[in-house]
């Protein structure tokens, strides 16, 4: 009988086409505060997801699909999920972060109702993320930086891109000042950093807590520590602000690198196949 002689260099192929291991691929959904950012001319503004990769090694491919302004609607709404939902591939995962911007009741293209709408789109994203083989990651909305005494309405997020430094001994409109009424971090965010844990728990998913991380790290930084994770710049400060910047919601660089590793680490305690690729 005649012997088939497989030359060496297709044994190795063959080996190598069954052992390579595809990079793990971590899809990210979200608003501003964790969007990639314009880095252009000097500004400073980053959001977590943007620098997320720097806590990873080269196994991992980190797709950020967050926008700024973006709710759980409007990310659906204007197609953003579909695009990221025709990329998953089994073994793929998605981590999902929203609140901010469902919570602006003035604004139809974006609210949503904790409760209700806000909910259902949550489970939604997790479903969709299942029937693809990905698996599904929580997160609730980060903290803002709030010292002051509760208000009404709602923040608006987006609008404090233009906000300039405003004399800190007097309160300004909105209640975003530097200065604060007190040393107590004070949430905004209600319901809308609730929900995820009852639908993680629900759908059993894995959940971060990143509204308590970073309420903590606030906290524990304090009024004046605490402005340097944000976009907060006296006039002259920044060469990109001459006017300065007072903006208590967005990281600066330092901000988004230590919000990025602290959810990195956290992520890694609840889902293995991610922290064995931390560096």
């Amino acid at each position: 009988m005649k012997k088939t002689i497989i030359p060496l260099f297709l044994l190795v192929m063959l080996f190598t086409a069954f052992t390579t291991e595809r990079p793990l691929k971590i899809f990210m959904i979200g608003d501003s505060t964790m969007a990639n950012k314009d880095t252009t001319g000097g500004k400073q503004e980053r959001g977590w997801g943007m620098v997320f990769n720097e806590f990873f090694n080269d196994d991992v491919i980190i797709d950020n699909h967050a926008v700024n302004g973006r709710s759980t609607k409007s990310f659906l709404d204007e197609g953003r999920w579909q695009k990221v939902l025709d990329q998953i591939k089994p073994g793929d995962y998605v981590i999902i972060q929203f609140g901010h911007n469902d919570e602006k009741k003035n604004d139809a293209k974006r609210y949503t109702v904790a409760g209700g709408s806000f909910d259902d789109n949550l489970r939604r994203y997790i479903n969709e993320t299942r029937s693809k083989g990905g698996l599904p990651i929580l997160l609730n909305c980060v903290a803002r930086r709030n010292f002051n005494a509760p208000k009404t309405g709602v923040i608006d997020d987006e609008g404090l891109r233009d906000k300039t430094y405003v004399n800190p001994d007097k309160t300004s409109e909105g209640g975003e000042d530097l200065k604060g009424d007190g040393d107590i971090l004070i949430d905004t965010h209600g319901e809308y950093r609730e929900v995820p844990a009852r639908i993680a728990q629900e759908l059993n998913v894995p959940f971060i807590d990143a509204n308590k991380i970073t309420s903590d790290l606030e906290q524990n930084l304090g009024v004046e520590g605490s402005k340097k994770l944000h976009m907060i710049y006296l006039p002259g400060e920044c060469p990109a602000y001459p006017k300065g910047r007072q903006d208590n919601t967005h990281y600066n660089q330092i901000g988004a690198r230590i919000v990025a590793g602290l959810l990195a680490i956290e992520i890694g305690k609840q889902v293995p196949e991610i922290k064995r690729h931390l560096k």
